[in-house]
């Protein structure tokens, strides 16, 4: 079974860091680009940042470009989110997707997690 499991959300003050997780199991992770994806309140889904399989690549949302850094740990199963000198925009729960730059089903398989909450004020 494919699971994405989401975690280091919370509250935060304007130019306070986060550190996001994702955990993945149930499939070979070094075999897929990655991504997040984030929903603010209200609004649609917006693509933030990916890696390439072998984290060779990675490309970022001009609205997060300098601030938000991913990574990925292919032996741990893990993907990434640094997130520095965050704005109150920021504020939205926060996806793990896989292989797409959104949140679909894909032969009844999500590829997104349960997301984390991220919130921005002081």
């Amino acid at each position: 079974e494919v699971q994405l499991v989401e975690s280091g959300g919370g509250l935060v003050q304007p130019g306070g860091s986060l550190r996001l997780s994702c955990a993945a199991s149930g499939f070979t992770l070094s075999s897929y680009d990655m991504n997040w994806v984030r929903q603010a309140p209200g609004k649609g889904l917006e693509w933030v940042s990916g890696i390439t399989t072998g984290a060779g690549y990675t490309n970022y949302a001009d609205s997060v470009k300098g601030r938000f850094t991913i990574s990925r740990d292919n032996a741990k199963n893990m993907v990434y989110l640094q997130m520095n000198s965050l704005k109150p925009e920021d504020t939205a729960v926060y996806y793990c997707a896989r292989r797409f730059r959104t949140c679909v089903v894909v032969s009844g398989t999500r590829n997104c997690g349960q997301g984390t909450q991220v919130t921005v004020s002081s």
